[in-house]
């Protein structure tokens, strides 16, 4: 249950002693203390209370149907409210702006079907979902004492059942959620009907650092529970989603200029009817910063916790506004996120209100022609993919498109991503599982991007040929991670595709049909150009500051350090031209280029000259 919000890890320490008792004697004296034979008969249950996350309380309500593991639950905190369901096929989710949407990914349907298991008492029940067990251990923390047992159910993730020694009952459950790890705890356990069952439920995060964050916490307390409620099918369907989103064009399509600055599109829309500046991305939520808030006369509600590429983590407010215009698309009381994007702004080199995403896709059906620099939305019907697209299927886990693809062979499963500037980032956990960094040869560790959280490190290398479909990409500027924390470090996925690729195509998306179209443009076979200075750059006002220079690259030849201030390039001040310009100009300008720069360091003007070089091979590996 609570699949969005309820998720969370167990970090404390513990003393291991010799195996326990088995897990069948272990698990029946739980039955037996929690009710025996009366579990027999309990066909369902439904709970109603209050939860509390994010900095906010509200109404909760959760109905379960024990002889499948069926569940639902809808809540409501503050200015938002939401739901959750497994119908005994597909997880699905309703956000608090209003999006519903099945979470079809095999992760999600993996972390579906555990949930099942445990919402049927299927360690009690076999019969109703099958499970395979591990031996038992002894642990003790804070003194007290547990049973442990590790269970997988069929089809399932891996799941860890704490049970106390002392009375036997269920006291937490451990599971893993892409790069976190997962804990809930029961407690405060009260007769119902012969039953004993869990009136107080506490969950955390903890991330692959061992860090937990309080404003992850979520805490679920009934005031009553039902037994043996009357269920049907319709109590666990996916609902339907309202039509708070038009197009108001007579053919039902916006079409909308835009920017791509840095890989990075921006529009122009309007908040509340007054102007605002917007990056797209597939990846992202709606999302405001605060002086953009202030902007628009929006106030936030509650303190949650965000996360992007970057390794650390951020603040958020719910907050609902008005009306959100792009073109003639209209959205009516859409929920944005209210984020300090940090540093954003100086990387992009541009000022920016915000950020549309998923809620915007999933809407209407998408297309981004970056060779036209048209963004065009459709209304439902209206939609029509590009002339001689591939289509391409896609899946949903946590609101990002996900497709199956090969890279160099190696079967992958890559998020798409239109809000990252860099064309191929492949994940921690996938570099390391097939030795990527030596088999590509790559590039020492450097900054590669930046999110929210900070910036990005990782080591180039040129890739070998990516497989999308009938799409094949060659020669990509790819980034490997190097990092255990962020959105990059998730085990389930392969890589981040960005915009440095996508750039190449005319790409569409329709999120019911679960489809994204590919049709190469003019820029399809132009090679993937990288950085060839060495230098990371962060606008400062009239100058640009330098963040992170690359052993042995041309800058680091030209004696060029971190945070000294670039005042001009190639013999023009920095401040007549944008970020982008520049780096375009050291990336794309031929090896052996000579580029005067001048900059200050400290108090005092200083001049060097980078001789600009190649920073990964110049062909890829097969």
């Amino acid at each position: 249950m609570l699949r969005g919000l309820l998720a969370f890890l167990m970090c404390c320490g513990f003393v291991e002693a010799a195996p326990a008792e088995d897990a069948g004697s272990v698990l029946a004296r739980a039955k037996a203390v929690s009710g025996g034979d009366s579990w027999n008969t309990a066909r369902s249950w439904r709970g109603d209370g209050t939860l509390a996350a994010g900095g906010l309380s509200g109404e909760y309500h959760a109905t379960v149907d024990l002889t499948n593991g069926r569940s639902a639950d809808s809540y409501k905190l503050g200015p938002v409210d939401g739901a959750d369901g497994y119908d005994g096929k597909l997880a699905w989710g309703k956000d608090p702006g209003g999006e519903v949407a099945a979470l079809d990914a095999p992760e999600a349907l993996r972390r579906a079907r555990s949930q099942a298991w445990l919402d049927a008492r299927a360690y009690w029940f076999p019969q109703r979902i099958a499970a395979t067990y591990a031996a038992v251990e002894s642990r003790e923390v804070d003194g007290r004492r547990y049973h442990v047992v590790e269970a997988r159910p069929k089809d399932g993730e891996p799941v860890v059942l704490w049970l106390a020694a002392d009375d036997g009952l269920l006291a937490r459950v451990v599971q893993r959620e892409g790069q976190d790890t997962a804990t809930t705890t029961f407690d405060d356990y009260r007769d119902v009907h012969g039953l004993r069952m869990p009136f107080h439920v506490v969950t955390d995060k903890t991330d692959a650092a061992g860090r937990t964050d309080p404003r992850r916490r979520s805490e679920v307390r009934f005031d009553k529970i039902a037994l043996d409620v009357a269920v049907v099918d319709a109590d666990f369907a996916m609902p339907t989603m309202a039509a708070t989103a038009h197009i108001d064009a007579t053919d039902g399509i916006a079409r909308i200029p835009f920017e791509l600055i840095n890989n990075h599109i921006f529009v122009d829309a309007t908040i509340n009817g007054k102007p605002a500046r917007l990056i797209v991305d597939t990846a992202g939520a709606n999302i405001l910063t605060p002086a953009a808030a202030a902007k628009f006369g929006v106030s936030g509600a509650g303190k949650g916790s965000a996360a992007g590429n970057g390794e650390e983590r951020t603040d958020f407010a719910f907050a609902n506004i008005d009306e959100l215009r792009v073109g003639a698309a209209r959205m009516d009381r859409p929920v944005f996120y209210i984020v300090d994007l940090g540093q954003l702004p100086d990387v992009e080199g541009v000022s920016l209100d915000g950020v549309v995403g998923y809620e915007l896709f999933r809407r209407f059906g998408t297309t981004i022609d970056y060779a036209r620099r048209e963004f065009r939305l459709a209304d439902a019907g209206k939609f029509t993919p590009p002339p001689g697209a591939s289509a391409i299927p896609f899946d949903l886990d946590d609101h990002v498109p996900i497709v199956t693809a090969t890279l160099g062979g190696l079967p992958a499963r890559i998020t798409i991503d239109t809000g990252s500037r860099s064309s191929l980032t492949l994940h921690s956990p996938f570099v390391q599982a097939n030795n990527l960094a030596a088999t590509y040869h790559a590039a020492p560790e450097s900054v590669t991007g930046w999110g929210i959280g900070g910036a990005v490190r990782g080591r180039m290398a040129r890739l070998p040929t990516l497989q999308i479909g009938d799409q094949r990409i060659v020669g990509i500027a790819g980034e490997l991670f190097t990092g255990d924390k962020g959105a990059f470090a998730n085990p389930d996925i392969s890589g981040n595709l960005g915009s440095g690729v996508l750039r190449r195509f005319t790409v569409a998306f329709d999120y019911d049909k679960r489809e994204m179209y590919l049709a190469p443009n003019g820029d399809f076979a132009k090679p993937d150009a990288f950085d060839r200075s060495g230098l990371w750059l962060l606008g400062d006002g009239e100058v640009l500051r330098i963040t992170d220079v690359v052993p042995d690259s041309a800058a680091a030849r030209a004696g060029l350090r971190v945070d000294d201030r670039v005042v001009a390039i190639g013999g023009e001040a920095v401040a007549k031209r944008s970020l982008a310009h520049w780096r375009q100009l050291l990336r794309e300008s031929p090896v052996d280029t000579r580029v005067e720069v001048k900059y200050r360091r400290g108090s005092n003007d200083q001049s060097a000259v980078m001789v600009l070089a190649d920073r990964i091979p110049a062909v890829a590996p097969k």
